[in-house]
């Protein structure tokens, strides 16, 4: 089961955080301070797992992460899931944000986190993995784009006909 994921920058700033099961802020704010700690003093030849005896998370949790850019991605899983599987689904979440917003970039995470939020819902739905493919996820979320664009104005007054009878 993935218990939570995190998405954030080389100074430490949360770009999104999500967990899985149910803890007060504080203890999230010091999972997430410690976590930091951890992978930020890791060099970049190290292993990118983590085993939970070394944090906060716990014994029989994993710090899964991959940093792209200026930006870390980080799940944490328990010993049921496979390492090697979510380094993989990490890149898929960041292949579906790369095709959302043409080259994501961290000021895409930071002002568009409800379409974040909503691809990362289409790939994790309740601590399990939902969605790998990621051309069902892409048309999941163009669905929802199609859905969530508000009507045209003058279409929705009526107005279209007149105006091209007046040009």
């Amino acid at each position: 089961m993935i218990h939570s994921v995190m998405i954030f920058n080389q100074l430490g700033k949360p770009r999104l955080l999500k967990f899985y099961e149910e803890l007060n802020p504080l203890e999230q704010q010091s999972i997430f301070r410690d976590i930091y700690d951890i992978i930020s003093k890791r060099p970049d030849n190290l292993c990118k797992f983590v085993n939970g005896s070394q944090s906060v998370v716990g014994t029989g949790h994993r710090i899964i992460y991959r940093r792209y850019a200026t930006l870390f991605f980080v799940f944490v899983v328990d010993q049921s899931e496979s390492e090697l599987g979510i380094y993989d689904l990490i890149q898929v979440f960041v292949e579906a944000l790369d095709r959302s917003f043409e080259n994501v970039s961290e000021l895409d995470v930071i002002f568009n986190f409800n379409q974040v939020h909503y691809i990362l819902s289409e790939i994790v739905t309740a601590g399990m993995v939902s969605e790998v493919n990621l051309t069902e996820i892409t048309r999941a979320v163009n669905e929802a784009k199609k859905l969530a664009k508000p009507p045209n104005e003058s279409s929705r007054l009526g107005l279209g006909s007149f105006r091209r009878g007046f040009s």
